[in-house]
């Protein structure tokens, strides 16, 4: 029997057949056959090799599913397809079809995942040089986000202009005007509608479920530096520049930030763990995402154009994230480290300095129609909504007796490491910052990765469980389970929920406590929609299966699609399956390119076997 490991050899001692005969032969050009574990993809020689292979792999299951999985990755096709059962409504005619699985994590599938890098790439590359303005079609939902962005901004230059002293009168009118056209795009509910009628009840239970949105003061820190002011110009491209031989030339920016030290640390370990600040580096990790954001709004502020970028969120050696940004468009260095240390994001939340329900105490039971209620007392506790009121009372009566603002929870801040470089349109620097952008975006950020990556140590293993255990009990959001261990209903409590077992992806096990998206782009980046992207997603699935895009758009209803279950009878084994993929694609390499030199053209069939799977995929 031949296993996974088994050797690319002809003939074994009992006169068994070995994975090079199942698969094929080598060409015939005198290159060595790559084996099971090569990196060529010459373990699948022509189509037709394939083709006559069929019966044999397929009654003697000579070729493992490890084999054929590294046989796919080498040949470039994914190794976990997902088998759809397509039905033609019309003639009745049913195929299974072979979908790649779009993952874009090398450690499940390493073919699209690699595929996925690409795409990224490309994606970066599209927007970050543009000449001309991006076309945007925006729907209506999210034209509403643009026009609160745009809110944000405007409220942000009237608060620096009444800082100096100055008038406010046009912003206030435009002000005006922003929240008017916001309103007018705002969903109306049903509960909204039907409250005009319903004035007279009286019972205040309709206001109650409208709520009104929480509001504080845009007033800044005093610790904080006042951002640099730019007179604002319309667009996203930046300035252009005129070099000595006159010819105009617009660069942009490649920018790195990272989180402050929370402790010296050596090789991605603290040097002395009692010291380093573990409760501020899960709490900065969870908030990272709302830190980026109100960066990139301080940015366009002081920018005076649109900015638009393409980010990329990877972890340090230490396990704290930190960003990697390309912005179309330069500022000076000195303008942007002002913007860097402008930039702070606060939360307020509740105070989770006392520890109300400790690991082993008995745990908040649920209540129905009342909530969570405290195990011994029988006692409702407060509600999401109720804590932060107590807060704001809190806050008032410091400030009215004159003792200071109470402070956030936390306030999130980038560190003093900045690393900024000009990068100019076509040049070899700016492909290398492409891929350095995405090279990490197909690794998984998961603890066991890090540790296997870095063989770091028992040092290594002890700081990434140390740090596990400062973010199990972080709250991550306003419906963190964890709310419960400081005696506090998450908002939107539900039955089930335990402290310490958040489910949120912040907690996961993948996410070293960034619950954010790991790619960033811009709405404005390369003037594609989130609708265009998704289609173009979906042609590319289908012309990898042999199918036409447009042919569903030109007969909408005609094919009927469903997912077939791993167990069911009817589909081949995954080994089969995925000789199958190979065959085909190689079938469609050799249509494009012709035979390789020295293999002649036997003419034979591009799939092998009369097979339930018909799955004729198409090298994107």
């Amino acid at each position: 029997m031949v296993t996974s490991g088994g050797a690319a050899g002809n003939v074994g001692a009992s006169g068994e057949l070995r994975p090079a005969d199942a698969v094929g032969t080598r060409r015939a050009t005198g290159r060595e056959s790559a084996g099971v574990g090569g990196g060529t993809s010459d373990l699948v020689s022509t189509p037709a090799e394939v083709a006559g292979t069929a019966a044999v792999v397929k009654a003697a299951g000579l070729v493992s599913r490890e084999v054929a999985e590294q046989i796919a990755i080498n040949a470039g096709v994914c190794i976990r397809p997902i088998p759809m059962r397509r039905q033609d409504v019309e003639t009745g005619e049913v195929d299974t079809i072979d979908l790649p699985c779009g993952s874009w994590r090398e450690s499940w599938c390493p073919p699209c995942a690699k595929r996925a890098r690409q795409v990224r790439q490309a994606q970066c590359r599209e927007g970050w040089h543009m000449e001309s303005e991006p076309l945007v079609e925006y729907t209506r939902g999210e034209y509403r986000t643009y026009l609160h962005d745009l809110r944000e901004q405007a409220q942000g230059w009237r608060d620096d202009a009444a800082a100096a002293g100055e008038d406010t009168t046009d912003f206030d009118l435009a002000l005006a005007e922003l929240d008017t056209e916001i309103g007018a795009l705002e969903p109306v509910s049903r509960t909204t509608a039907d409250s005009a009628d319903q004035e007279d009840v009286g019972d205040g239970s309709v206001s109650a479920e409208v709520a009104e949105r929480r509001s504080r003061s845009t007033r800044r820190r005093d610790d904080a530096v006042n951002l640099p002011r730019r007179v604002p110009v319309p667009g996203t491209l930046g300035r252009v520049y005129e070099g000595r031989d006159g010819k105009g030339f617009r660069p942009s920016m490649f920018l790195t930030l990272t989180l402050p030290s929370y402790g010296r640390v050596l090789n991605g370990v603290p040097v002395n763990p009692a010291t380093y600040d573990y409760r501020s580096a899960a709490r900065d990790a969870l908030h990272f995402s709302k830190l980026v954001d109100r960066f990139v709004q301080n940015l366009r502020r002081v920018a005076g154009w649109d900015v638009q970028y393409f980010a990329a969120v990877e972890p340090q050696r230490r396990l704290t994230p930190h960003l990697h940004m390309a912005i179309r468009g330069t500022l000076p260095r000195s303008i942007l480290r002002q913007v860097v240390e402008a930039t702070y994001h606060q939360v307020w939340w509740p105070a989770v300095d006392e520890v109300v329900f400790g690991e082993g105490d008995a745990e908040p039971v649920w209540s129905e129609g009342h909530g969570y209620v405290h195990p011994g007392t029988g006692e409702v506790l407060p509600s999401w909504d109720e804590a932060l009121d107590a807060l704001d009372d809190r806050a008032s009566a410091d400030g009215a007796d004159g003792g200071g603002l109470v402070e956030p929870l936390h306030v999130a801040r980038f560190g003093a490491q900045m690393d900024m470089q000009g990068v100019l349109a076509g040049s070899s620097d700016a492909d290398q910052r492409v891929r350095y952008l995405t090279k990490y975006l197909t690794k998984s950020l998961s603890w066991d990765a890090v540790l296997k990556a870095d063989d770091g140590g028992s040092a290594r293993a002890a700081h990434v469980a140390r740090l596990a255990e400062a973010l199990r009990w972080e709250p991550c959001s306003p419906e963190c389970a964890n709310w419960l261990r400081y005696g506090v209903q998450p908002r939107k409590a539900k039955d089930g929920l335990r402290a310490g077992w958040c489910r949120k992806k912040a907690h996961s096990p993948d996410r070293m406590g960034y619950g954010g998206r790991r790619v960033l782009v811009s709405r404005k980046w390369s003037g594609k929609t989130l609708a265009g992207h998704k289609a173009d997603r979906r042609a590319w699935a289908l012309a990898a299966a042999g199918l036409d895009p447009e042919q569903e758009a030109r007969e909408p209803g005609r094919y009927v699609w469903r997912r077939l279950s791993a167990s069911d009878p009817a589909l081949e084994p995954v080994a089969v399956r995925l000789l199958r993929l190979v065959a085909a694609r190689q079938a469609a390499r050799a249509a494009r390119e012709g035979p390789a030199e020295g293999v002649p053209d036997t003419g034979g069939p591009p799939m092998w076997g009369p097979a339930v799977s018909q799955s004729p995929g198409v090298e994107a």
